[in-house]
């Protein structure tokens, strides 16, 4: 039987670690093919995401969808489960967004990227 302290421990063993936050956050805004995920992904392998999606699938965060054509193609999405680690995962957005404007306060030369207007890239 498998015991947990706090309810975090529960919560980190399925979101935790660099990736899995990022590939929710992606698949908030619908469907998408492995290859949109690792376009979106900086750093992370193709073998890294399969795995990360499998774990996802496995947990019940993410459907996979594979269509029957040659080359094949896959589709990933929430699950309606899924779908509620949106809040979890909006404060963790807010929470970071906060914690940048804090350290930019500081003198820290830190950028969030999804602020910068295309016109000022």
């Amino acid at each position: 039987m498998k015991q947990y302290n706090l309810g975090i421990e529960a919560t980190l063993e399925i979101l935790g670690g660099k990736w899995k936050t990022l590939i929710i956050c992606l698949l908030m805004s619908g469907v998408k093919r492995t290859s949109e995920l690792q376009r979106n992904i900086q750093g992370i392998s193709q073998k890294v995401l399969i795995q990360q999606l499998r774990e996802l699938e496995k947990d019940g965060l993410v459907s996979r969808y594979v269509y029957q054509q040659m080359p094949p193609k896959v589709e990933y999405s929430l699950t309606e489960y899924g779908i509620t680690a949106n809040k979890i995962v909006d404060v963790m957005c807010s929470w970071g967004r906060e914690n940048i404007k804090m350290r930019q306060l500081q003198g820290e030369e830190i950028t969030l990227l999804e602020d910068e207007s295309p016109e000022s890239k």
